[in-house]
């Protein structure tokens, strides 16, 4: 395959590269070649104001992650430590399960016996099968105020009750990428139901994607961008490329901090701070990528909610980006008045709703209404 170069000057800051050759096409050629967009219908979205109600005796701190189950309910993980001193005694337990109306259904979560829950909550997930898995990415060196200096090295599965099932790794313990055994620092996690595999963007202190099996725990494989190894590089602070030069990028990844699988098996991650989306299959072969540098781009990622999933909505500094997910092409953005920002991480329901949690900015459900005449 064929490297594609697509330059600021055409479509303002997107690269996109497909496959592992060597052949770049002129940004004048290029410009030449390209057809005009085909007209297509996408979707419209506005902000529901009434969601969610959160009982009052609560306090919420700062969403992190949502997740929906096979019900469309939806599952938010927030972190109740982040919030003031004169409110933690209101602090709500850090998983929060809500209707589509935004009524609240139930509440847990917290430290226990016979698990290490994480420092600082970061990723949620419901898979196929009703589990719920539990991620943390707290650093020992961050500083944070109430956090234990620990390492969030593991990931949790319960069932929807909260009945512990198990835990992949254990804080603190992580020896780098090439550990099968531990996670470091893990962002986000998708359950592929076709193989019951567990995808985890473990991406804070290391720099890949792992896959174990989701019903017994065991260590499958792993890959870094490109499908490389990955190289370690641990540290607490976010660091992000003072520059963008033209070209596949770094071959490392950069803070894996979403990623989903779509039905077909295409895998797609987000390497945060390396500002771009990666595609592979399932073994970890990359297909192409897309990547946009004038913005904070891929900071997350969600699937429409059609039957061809034919949308990726990649979270951006203050819209969601609509991307083509076969192709990865830009096709639109979604920025409506009251909308919080592209999200922290963000999720859709079957009816096309999204849900953005947005850290210290809150949390928000835009609601989906319909598509658009093509345009």
């Amino acid at each position: 395959m064929k490297h594609m170069v697509i330059g600021r000057a055409v479509l303002a800051g997107i690269v996109v590269i497909a496959g592992a050759g060597a052949t770049w096409v002129s940004r004048a050629a290029l410009a030449a070649q390209t057809p005009q967009a085909k007209s297509r219908s996408l979707p419209m979205f506005e902000v529901d104001r009434a969601w969610p109600k959160v009982p009052a005796k609560w306090k919420l701190g700062d969403p992190s992650s949502f997740a929906v189950d096979a019900k469309d309910n939806v599952w938010l993980l927030h972190r109740p430590r982040t919030l003031k001193p004169d409110q933690a005694a209101m602090a709500a337990p850090p998983v929060m399960v809500f209707d589509t109306a935004g009524n609240f259904i139930k509440a847990w979560g917290g430290a226990s016996a016979g698990y290490e829950w994480p420092e600082r909550e970061h990723g949620i997930h419901l898979d196929s099968k009703g589990f719920v898995w539990i991620s943390g990415n707290n650093c020992p060196t961050n500083g944070l105020p109430g956090l234990k200096r620990v390492a969030d090295d593991q990931v949790l599965k319960f069932t929807q009750d909260g009945k512990f099932v198990r835990q992949l790794g254990h804080s603190n313990q992580s020896k780098g990428n090439a550990d099968t055994q531990n996670l470091h620092r893990a962002a986000d996690m998708w359950v592929y139901p076709r193989t019951n595999e567990l995808f985890v963007a473990d991406g804070y202190g290391n720099h890949r994607v792992a896959v174990f099996d989701a019903e017994t725990g065991a260590f499958k494989r792993m890959w870094g961008a490109f499908g490389n190894t990955p190289v370690d590089d641990d540290h607490c602070e976010v660091v992000t490329p003072k520059s963008f030069p033209d070209g596949p990028g770094p071959q490392n990844f950069s803070i894996v901090h979403a990623i989903r699988v779509a039905k077909d098996g295409m895998v797609y991650v987000a390497d945060r701070e390396n500002r771009r989306v990666q595609m592979f299959r399932t073994d970890g072969m990359f297909v192409k990528q897309l990547v946009k540098t004038d913005t904070p781009f891929a900071r997350d990622l969600a699937l429409s909610q059609d039957p061809e999933q034919q949308f990726l909505y990649v979270g951006n500094t203050d819209d969601i980006v609509v991307v083509d997910r076969k192709t990865l092409e830009t096709v639109g953005s979604i920025k409506v008045a009251g909308m919080i920002g592209g999200g922290h991480q963000i999720a859709t329901d079957s009816k096309g709703n999204l849900y953005i949690a947005q850290t210290t900015a809150g949390l928000q459900k835009l609601a989906f209404k319909g598509m658009s005449p093509p345009r």
